[in-house]
C-alpha cells in the first residue's frame, strides 16, 4: 500500500523516521471506551519494509481464524512477501516496465495468495531470520533486487537457462532468498505434514470469500445494468488489477458498522499522509475551523458529540478538546482521488468501534507499526476520516449485509 512513486528509501523508513518529518500537535486527552469489537491477534512491526499490504491482510485472515476456529495462528508475512514480489517482477518484464515493481501491494495480493501460493506459519518463515534480527529490515534487499529487475525490463531478449526459466528469475528469485529465506515445500505443524496450499485449505479460508468495495464516482456504480461489475483502482499497487464492487458512499460507509456488529474486521487501504493522521493514535477528518464574533480558533471545539456542531469553549478552559468533523462529499471524495491527494498510501485493520468521553464515535483500528502511538499499536480514527482517505477496503463477503450483496450483485 506505500505510494509506489516514493524512492525506495522514503517507502523503508521507520515509524520513528516518518514521526519526525511531521510535528504533531497535541492531543486532547482522550479516554476511548470500546463499544463493540472482533478478537484480533497480536499487533506486528513491518519495521523497514513496506509491507502493510500483508501485515494488515494477514491480520485480516489471523481474525478470520479466531473468528471459526477460536485459535490463535501466527501466518508468514514473508512467505506471501516473496511469493508476491517474485509475481510483481514477473509482471514489470513482461509489461517492459509499464507495471513498477516496488514493496508495495494491494489487499488483493494476499486474499490472491490463499488459493495460489497457499500459506505457512511464521515459524517457517519469520522476519528478519536471515540477517539475524526479528523484524524486517529491506533496505539492502531493494538495494540489489531492484536495479536486477530494472536491467531484466531493458533487456530484448532475456537469456534463458536449459530449464526453461529466464536467468533474471534465478538472479532475482536467488536474492530474495538470501534477505527473506526459501519457501517450503513441505512443512510440519502440530504432529501433520502440509504443502503450502494443504496448509491453507486445512484452515478453511478460501480467496473466493472475500471482496474488494470500494466507492468513486467516475466508473458506474455496480447497480442495475452494471450490477456485479467491478473496475481496477488505478493506482500502481494494484499491479493486479484486482476489480473492486463500486459502491454508493453512504452504502459503502454502512459496511464498516455492519462487518463489525456481524464479528467480522476490515481490511482497510487509506492515505495517512494527512497531518490529520496522528502518530499519536488518532485520524480525524477536521473542519476546517473560522474565526466569528472574535472566538478565537483554540476556542472553537467538539464537545457533546455532535458532530456538526463546533461551539465555543469558555477561555479560560485549557482543555483541548476534539475538532468539529466534516463529512465529505461524494464530489469532494472524487476530486481528492483525481488529484492524487488520496492515494494508496497504507494497509490496516479495522476490527472495533469506541467512543471518547465526549461521546465521539471511533473506528478502533489495528496497526503495523509495532507498539508505537499512545494505544501500543491501536489507533481511533473518526468515521468522517474513513469517509473521506479509504481506497477500498477487503472484506469477508458474509460481513455484508444482504441487502447490499443483492444490491451490487456478489
Amino acid at each position: 500500500m506505500k505510494k509506489s512513486v516514493l524512492l525506495a528509501a522514503a517507502a523503508m523508513m521507520s515509524v520513528s523516521a516518518m514521526a519526525q518529518q511531521r510535528p504533531q500537535a497535541p492531543l486532547p486527552n482522550y479516554k476511548f471506551t470500546t463499544v463493540d469489537s472482533v478478537a484480533i491477534t497480536p499487533v506486528k512491526n513491518q519495521k523497514n519494509a513496506g509491507t502493510c499490504w500483508c501485515y494488515s491482510g494477514m491480520g485480516m485472515l489471523e481474525a478470520e481464524l479466531l473468528r471459526t476456529k477460536g485459535k490463535v495462528y501466527d501466518l508468514s508475512e514473508m512467505y506471501v512477501v516473496f511469493q508476491t514480489y517474485m509475481d510483481r517482477a514477473e509482471k514489470a518484464v513482461r509489461t517492459s516496465g509499464d507495471v513498477s515493481f516496488s514493496q508495495g501491494g494491494s489487499t488483493y495480493d494476499v486474499t490472491y495468495a490463499i488459493d495460489h501460493f497457499g500459506l505457512v506459519p511464521d515459524v517457517e518463515m519469520p522476519a528478519g531470520v536471515m540477517y539475524g534480527e526479528t523484524l524486517s529490515n529491506h533496505s539492502e534487499l531493494t538495494a540489489l533486487g531492484n536495479p536486477l529487475i530494472a536491467a531484466a525490463v531493458k533487456t530484448r531478449k532475456p537469456q534463458v537457462s536449459p530449464d526453461g526459466e529466464p536467468l533474471w528469475k534465478k538472479a532475482v528469485r536467488a536474492v530474495h532468498e538470501v534477505y527473506l529465506g526459501k519457501c517450503p515445500e513441505k512443512f510440519t505443524f502440530e504432529g501433520k505434514e502440509y504443502t503450502p496450499k494443504s496448509f491453507a485449505q486445512s484452515l478453511g479460508l478460501k480467496s473466493d470469500d472475500y471482496v474488494s468495495l470500494t466507492s468513486f464516482s467516475h466508473e458506474p456504480y455496480s447497480t442495475g445494468a452494471n450490477k456485479g461489475k467491478g473496475f481496477a483502482i488505478e493506482v500502481q499497487d494494484n499491479w493486479r488489477w484486482a476489480q473492486s464492487i463500486n459502491m454508493e458512499l453512504d452504502d459503502f460507509c454502512q459496511v464498516f458498522d455492519d462487518a463489525i456488529k456481524a464479528g467480522y474486521t476490515i481490511l482497510w487501504a487509506s492515505d495517512v499522509s494527512e497531518a490529520t493522521f496522528s502518530r499519536q493514535g488518532v485520524g480525524s477528518w477536521d473542519v476546517e475551523e473560522k474565526v466569528e464574533d472574535n472566538v478565537s480558533i483554540d476556542e472553537l471545539r467538539l464537545v457533546g458529540g455532535d458532530t456538526n456542531k463546533a461551539v465555543a469553549v469558555k477561555a479560560n478552559n485549557k482543555e483541548v478538546l476534539p475538532k468539529p468533523q466534516k463529512k465529505v462529499t461524494v464530489a469532494e471524495r472524487q476530486a481528492m482521488y483525481d488529484t492524487k491527494s488520496t492515494t494508496d498510501d497504507h494497509g490496516m485493520l479495522i476490527f472495533g468501534i469506541a467512543k471518547d468521553q465526549w461521546g465521539n464515535k471511533y473506528y478502533m483500528v489495528k496497526n503495523s507499526w509495532g507498539e508505537s502511538g499512545n494505544y501500543k499499536g491501536i489507533y481511533y480514527v473518526t468515521p468522517e476520516f474513513v469517509r473521506a482517505k479509504t481506497m477500498n477496503v477487503t472484506v469477508n463477503k458474509a460481513a455484508v449485509s444482504k441487502n447490499f450483496r443483492d444490491k451490487y450483485g456478489f
